[in-house]
């Protein structure tokens, strides 16, 4: 399975990215060293989508507070740069997919990603995985 992040990307031509403490959803909380994620600069924070993909070279999960409140499992990964992107890929582009039973690797990314637009990582299909290569 491979996986994508959508969150604040300050450096987008990094070789390397760190990414602290991120809300997992969609099987997201399974990413593990040596998955591919691509990497989404998001929107809410001055972003443009799809910047990159690459390898991940560690993660921790973070251990959940307790005390009774439902809690989000998060997860802390480092990530080394294999390929920049050659077109743009961003909410815009994803927008029209909203057919959510239609299928098609735009619509997964489009739910996953915007239908609820807080920044996480999520596991994403090989039909989406697919899709997104054909961006590098």
């Amino acid at each position: 399975m491979a996986f994508a992040i959508k969150t604040e990307v300050r450096d987008l031509r990094a070789k390397t990215f760190v990414f602290t403490a991120q809300k997992t959803m969609y099987g997201g909380k399974h990413i593990a060293k040596g998955d591919t994620v691509f990497v989404l600069a998001s929107e809410n924070e001055g972003g443009r989508g799809l910047i990159a993909r690459g390898a991940v070279t560690s993660a921790q999960a973070i251990t959940k507070k307790g005390g009774g409140a439902r809690e989000t499992p998060r997860v802390s990964i480092a990530v080394k740069r294999t390929a920049l992107t050659k077109r743009t890929l961003g909410r815009s582009e994803l927008k029209q997919f909203a057919d959510w039973n239609d299928g098609q690797p735009e619509t997964e990314l489009n739910f996953k990603f915007y239908r609820q637009a807080t920044n996480k990582i999520v596991g994403i299909s090989d039909e989406a995985a697919a899709f997104l290569d054909g961006f590098f």
